[in-house]
């Protein structure tokens, strides 16, 4: 072997580039993202631990009996009568109003790129305030 010594440190440089980024984010882990739930309201249609994990599916759910059967009302686990409506009962003013606050937050942590505003609009960003001007 007349290369080995190239051989062996390609190896290590290949080594090294695979494996950085597992040695880089070794013991980092990022924070749970704090999900501030809606003032007004004190429980969401079902229950905290199905809405944290089978949202999507009920949300598929309301898509196609509203959209396919004509069906716009649903019957949550308390006996409460919702319209099935993404933006005018989740996302209204009085539950997951900013939608950077609550679903970008769990979205972006869990690396999930949720396809609803493929036909919904967008909830528009709240207008920052401009600073005042001093003449």
């Amino acid at each position: 072997m007349y290369d080995g010594g190239k051989i062996i440190t390609g190896i290590i440089i290949g080594l090294v580039f695979l494996t950085f980024p597992i040695w880089y984010t070794h013991g980092t882990v990022p924070p749970r993202p704090e999900v501030k739930l809606p003032v007004k309201e004190k429980e969401c249609v079902e229950p905290r631990p199905y809405m944290k994990t089978k949202h999507m599916q009920l949300l598929d759910l309301w898509r196609d009996s509203a959209v396919r059967v004509g069906k716009r009302s649903y019957i949550a686990f308390n006996g409460k009568k919702y319209n099935m409506s993404l933006q005018n009962t989740c996302m209204s003013k009085d539950c997951h109003a900013k939608k950077t606050e609550f679903c970008d937050e769990c979205h972006n942590y869990t690396g999930v790129v949720p396809y609803c505003w493929d036909c919904h609009i967008e909830p528009k960003k709240e207008p920052k305030e401009k600073p005042e001007e001093k003449h």
